[in-house]
């Protein structure tokens, strides 16, 4: 029993090193976007206009094909894998993609229609008095619109190769959406404007999907069918899987619309703040928490698949004591180094001061919740894996709905005692995921009888010392190069928080750290003969 355990173990850290690696990718690529766009726009009303466009296309992507779709279609299409049954298998993929299809294109064609009434009345009223900006907004969301149908096609293939236990070339794919919207950019941006990044949009969505057809072109037993398929029991079972999950996704969704509504009526460039800063938070999350979960869950699925409950119990367990002990820092680094890791990335060009101190702001208010996002990551799929998506949703929709009441709250609130009212935004959704977040891990450890309870304990305490460590010499740092350059203070203060932090592990004989340790020496060792 151990050694299977230790294989599915072994076997989830050699792909997650795999989608680490590509998400690290992505998230360099995504840094140099970050760049270009600041340099090139700042926090102008131009790009006001851009991101609270962009959110249309995005909310139509997540609710019919993003998570969603996902968390359900992972889970049935590994079960019927493992069970041998692929001519099912490719028989639900080709279902689905045919609704997905048919939905997307539909409300695409709505939302292009309607999109005055959308921009004018709910997205961002707050830009009415100034007709420009809205006209503007309105152009783009007609523009980006396409995105979200290649988008759901790019987000099915994901799925499927991530079932077959193919990572490489699916967590390359956001690499090529930023690639994409760096060429607009560059390219053509000097050319039509904002209008260039928009159709950086949709390039990047064409190449997100182009980079996995090879790769699915190579699946054994694959097959298309042109039917919709509701009669199949697996595609019912998807959509049963999938009802309470879209529930939770709208939710998160309509968050994302109230920030952007009140965040429009707040001062020039707090949209665009709001957005970049919590941009700058995903990145460490994205490649910590998202490549940890989603090389967990084709496994986490094939043990419930095969009723090994105890290995799913291990295997979870580990998936978060590895999150813990990576997100804890990243946390903890970004709150104390966010100001010079602002003007080290993003000061230039049109990104001013003053547009410093709107992302520098809200970041220290994401950056607290950057646990909670990257446990609650893992703790959700894990539940999508043994086939409960009503138990997440649930808990999401009521975090979630806090998160709402939460943002008019918290930034009625930073206004009144004369802070900038944008980071009650970032405070009220840090807040609302950490009760997420500690709210599944009662109710999985509850599910499984336990959960390697003191072990997680045990790594928490020991990623709080270190990451407490860190922080003071990272304080210290600060307080001994106020004034020198941001690639000095910023650059230099993640190197010297990596080395403390690093060796802080070491010196409490974390097992995950010597486990690495001997991983690393025998590669080495191999090289070597």
């Amino acid at each position: 029993m151990n050694t299977r355990k230790d294989l599915a173990n072994r076997q989830i850290a050699r792909a997650t090193g795999v989608v680490m690696a590509a998400f690290v990718l992505s998230q360099i690529i995504g840094l140099v976007y970050q760049i270009l766009v600041a340099d090139a726009f700042g926090t102008s009303p131009s790009m006001e206009a851009f991101n609270a466009a962009n959110r249309v296309a995005e909310t139509l992507f997540n609710l019919v094909a993003g998570g969603a779709l996902a968390s359900a279609f992972i889970p049935t299409f590994t079960g019927l894998l493992t069970k041998s049954d692929r001519r099912t298998a490719w028989k639900l993929a080709s279902s689905i993609l045919n609704i997905v299809l048919a939905i997307l294109i539909g409300l695409s064609v709505l939302a292009a229609i309607f999109a005055p009434q959308i921009v004018r009345f709910i997205l961002a009223p707050g830009f009415a008095n100034d007709p420009e900006k809205t006209a503007l907004t309105i152009d783009l969301v007609r523009l980006m619109l396409p995105s979200a149908v290649i988008f759901g096609v790019s987000g099915l293939v994901l799925g499927i190769l991530n079932s077959h236990q193919r990572f490489l070339f699916s967590a390359l794919a956001p690499s090529m959406y930023r690639l994409g919207m760096i060429f607009g950019t560059v390219v053509l941006s000097p050319k039509i404007g904002i209008y260039g990044l928009a159709w950086g949009v949709v390039i990047g969505a064409i190449l997100h999907l182009l980079i996995q057809v090879p790769v699915l072109l190579l699946q054994r037993g694959r097959h298309y069918y042109l039917t919709l398929g509701l009669k199949y029991p697996a595609v019912r079972e998807v959509f049963r899987l999938m009802g309470p999950r879209l529930l939770g996704v709208a939710v998160v969704q309509l968050n994302f619309w109230v920030n952007t509504r009140i965040a429009s009526h707040q001062p020039e460039g707090s949209v665009t703040g709001v957005v970049i800063a919590f941009t700058l938070m995903l990145m460490p999350q994205t490649a910590i928490a998202q490549s940890i979960a989603t090389a967990a869950m084709p496994t986490l699925s094939a043990q419930y698949a095969a009723g090994k409950w105890e290995e799913l119990k291990h295997s979870l367990a580990a998936s978060l004591r590895g999150v813990i002990l990576l997100s804890v820092p990243a946390s903890i680094g970004l709150i104390i180094l966010r100001r010079p890791i602002v003007i080290l990335l993003l000061q230039r060009g049109e990104f001013s001061t003053h547009s410093t101190d709107l992302v520098a702001w809200a970041l220290l208010w994401y950056a607290a919740g950057l646990v909670g996002h990257s446990v609650l990551e893992v703790l959700a799929r894990s539940f999508y894996a043994i086939h409960d998506t009503k138990t997440p949703v649930f808990v999401g929709v009521v975090a979630m709905s806090l998160n709402v009441l939460f943002s008019f709250m918290f930034s009625a609130w930073f206004e009144r005692i004369g802070w900038l009212p944008h980071g009650g935004l970032a405070l009220a959704n840090s807040v609302a995921t950490i009760f997420e977040a500690v709210t599944l891990f009662v109710l999985m450890r509850k599910r499984l009888g336990g959960l390697y309870d003191k072990r997680i304990l045990i790594a928490l305490v020991k990623a709080l010392a270190g990451g407490v460590l860190m922080g003071i010499i990272l304080w210290g740092w600060m307080e001994i190069l106020p004034n020198r350059s941001s690639i000095l203070v910023g650059g230099g203060g993640v190197l010297l928080g990596a080395v403390v932090y690093i060796g802080s592990l070491f010196t409490f004989r974390v097992d995950e750290m010597r486990g690495a340790l001997r991983y690393v020496s025998n590669k080495v060792r191999l090289f070597n003969h």
